[in-house]
């Protein structure tokens, strides 16, 4: 069973920053993509990063290309999300998941263990 944890959410100003934690127990996770995604209140969940098995790629949604940074450290267990020049539009709760593959994946039906979630609050 794997399990995921978030961390680092909070309430912040707009232009503010927040590096995002997710922490993975088991002995596979080097061999996985790893996913950021974000639900907004009323809305559906989405896409916001990826990263493949070995950190050599990753994907960001158009919404945060140039502001977040997706990266990981696979001796730790660990994948980042660095948030920068955070927006209102950016509040909402961010989970990470594990992909079923090693490759990066947008789509949520890609990945079948979720964390709690984290979150993520910027007010104007």
């Amino acid at each position: 069973q794997v399990q995921l944890v978030e961390s680092g959410g909070g309430l912040v100003q707009a232009g503010d920053s927040l590096r995002l934690s997710c922490a993975a127990s088991g002995r596979t996770f080097s061999n996985y993509a790893m996913g950021w995604f974000r639900q907004a209140p009323g809305k559906e969940r989405e896409f916001v990063a990826v990263i493949n098995w070995n950190g050599g790629r990753t994907d960001l949604s158009d919404s945060v290309k140039g502001r977040f940074t997706i990266s990981r450290a696979n001796a730790k267990n660990t994948v980042y999300l660095q948030m920068n020049s955070l927006k209102p539009e950016d509040t909402a709760i961010y989970y990470c998941a594990r992909s079923t593959t090693s490759y990066r994946t947008k789509s949520l039906d890609m990945f079948d263990y979720w964390g709690q979630g984290t979150q993520v609050t910027v007010s104007s």
